[in-house]
Order: structure tokens, then C-alpha cells, then sequence
């Protein structure tokens, strides 16, 4: 008998993942952000402050809450689903989800330091 026939999931890694474990993923979801960027401004989406919450949970889901520049934005339809599979590609996660969220809506206030200098905004 299969272990799906005998009600075992077919997952990869069955095991929870602990705290530290947890922390590393989520240590490289913040690289994985930083490598995509708004196609009109030349800053990655995490210095931009677009990412509102990113988390990865015990059972190896990855979870994003961001935004976009505004609901106009020409690829509103495409960087979720970039976010969602670079996140996925990261070793140690197996599915990722992206909620996108215009509250609160995004300012230039919720630009990093890092963000600023780049665009000269001081």
C-alpha cells in the first residue's frame, strides 16, 4: 500500500520546523523580496515598504502581506505571483501565499533609509 493509500501526506519534509529554522527562511524571504523590484522605481519592494508582513509558519507555508504603489500599478497583476515564486524556490518552504492589501495604502513615508538615499529623497 502507498503512503497515500494509507493517508500519509506525500509531502517532502514532515517534520515542524523550529524557532531557529523558522528565523533562517524567514531571514532569506527578506533577500528573496529585495531581488524584486518596481519596474518605475529603482528600488526593490522591501526598501519601498511594500512588504507589510512576511512570516513563515511550522508547517513550511510561507506567508506574504503587501502592497502596491498604487491599484493602477502596470504589473499589479504580475509581482504577486513573482513574489510567490521566489518565495516557493527558497529551500525549506513548500507553498507561499501573497495577499495583496491597499490598507493602509502605501505613502513615501513607508520608504526604509536605504530606499530614500537611493532616490536622493533628503
Amino acid at each position: 500500500m502507498s503512503d497515500a493509500q494509507a493517508g500519509t501526506p506525500l509531502s517532502v519534509h514532515a517534520d515542524p520546523l523550529d524557532t531557529d529554522t523558522i528565523a533562517r527562511l524567514e531571514e532569506e524571504m527578506v533577500s528573496v523580496l529585495k531581488t524584486v523590484h518596481d519596474p518605475e522605481i529603482p528600488v526593490d519592494i522591501y526598501e519601498l515598504g511594500l512588504i507589510y508582513e512576511h512570516r513563515v509558519a511550522p508547517d513550511r507555508t510561507a506567508y506574504v502581506v503587501m502592497t502596491l504603489t498604487s491599484p493602477g500599478c502596470p504589473v499589479a497583476g504580475s509581482m504577486p505571483g513573482e513574489v510567490r515564486q521566489k518565495i516557493e524556490a527558497i529551500e525549506g518552504i513548500e507553498s507561499a501565499e501573497v495577499e495583496v492589501t491597499w490598507e493602509p495604502a502605501w505613502t513615501k513615508d513607508m520608504m526604509s533609509e536605504v530606499a530614500k538615499l537611493q532616490l536622493n529623497m533628503y
